[in-house]
């Protein structure tokens, strides 16, 4: 009975783990597009911060230019699993 019960606290302590892992993705990727998107539509700010980041556009050209990286980088993936599968 007692090994059952510790499962059950081990993956309730997995799912809240998920949870957490999911909620700051979650955050990250909304910071990101505040920084790479919202920030720039918005009129400028006297806040420090906020000015920088409405003045950088490293991110906004970051992803536009991580695509096609990407793309290449998932098909010699794909192409490797699919020659170590029949080699």
């Amino acid at each position: 009975m007692s090994a059952s019960k510790s499962m059950s606290i081990s993956s309730a302590q997995n799912v809240a783990l998920g949870l957490i892992l999911v909620g700051f993705g979650i955050l990250f990727l909304l910071g990101f597009i505040y920084a790479a998107i919202i920030s720039k539509l918005l009129p400028p700010s006297d806040n420090v911060i906020i000015s920088a980041i409405q003045n950088d556009w490293y991110y906004c050209f970051l992803v536009p230019l991580t695509l096609p990286i990407l793309v290449v980088a998932v098909y010699f993936h794909w192409l490797s699993m699919k020659l170590f599968k029949h080699a």
